[in-house]
């Protein structure tokens, strides 16, 4: 018997009702909480923004080793606490 791996065809069926309605609350409020800390917290688009525009300009052929550099430089925090500073003036 071939083992299965999850990945097959999705089961539409797999769940009841009353399972689909509990999973799609939950899939709200999930993103409702994520929203609230994201909003909560603008350093986090700072760093997402910063590395995404680094990404662009210089376009590394290695992305693993250039997220690793740019996100243990040790610089970063700075860059993002002058970043938020000059945001919020």
């Amino acid at each position: 018997m071939a083992e299965q791996s999850g990945m097959e065809r999705l089961d539409i069926g797999a769940l009841s009702p009353e399972q689909q309605e509990k999973l799609r609350q939950f899939k709200i409020k999930t993103r409702i909480e994520n929203e609230k800390y994201l909003r909560s917290h603008p350093e986090v688009d700072l760093l997402l923004s910063d590395f995404l525009r680094e990404v662009f300009l210089k376009r590394p052929e290695d992305i693993r080793e250039f997220a690793a550099d740019h996100f243990t430089d040790s610089g970063l925090p700075e860059r993002i606490q002058l970043r938020l500073e000059s945001c919020s003036e």
